[in-house]
């Protein structure tokens, strides 16, 4: 099982990641959105903000935030860090329920390019 470090050291790649991507990658990462990303299996949220290309304001809290994000993913931490790994494919973890994604639909539709 994946820790916090192991997580937040993944989200952290994660928003390096978007934010040397080019093309279309880098224009859906370049949007401006509240951002959750749930820890299931250590019952903690990852929140922050999608703001130009990158996480940013990340911050941990227990449990599910009062809150809701504009995007929230949820999700084990052992596949957050296989997702952003390499080893975990986005668009088939998404299909299978092991990640859910909850967003608008115009950002579900700018966030494709980034599946």
């Amino acid at each position: 099982m994946a820790t916090i470090e192991e997580c937040r050291a993944a989200l952290d790649r994660l928003s390096e990641n978007m934010a040397t991507a080019e093309g279309g990658v880098r224009s859906a990462a370049a949007m401006d959105r509240s951002l959750s990303c749930r820890i299931k299996d250590l019952d903690i949220t990852f929140v922050g903000r999608l703001a130009g290309g990158r996480i940013t304001d990340v911050t941990t809290v227990p449990g599910v935030p009062s809150e809701k994000a504009q995007i929230r993913l949820t999700m084990t931490g052992d596949d957050l860090v296989a997702m952003v790994g390499g080893e975990l494919n986005f668009a088939k973890a998404w299909a299978s329920g092991r990640v859910k994604l909850q967003a608008g639909l115009r950002d579900v539709v700018r966030l494709r390019s980034l599946l």
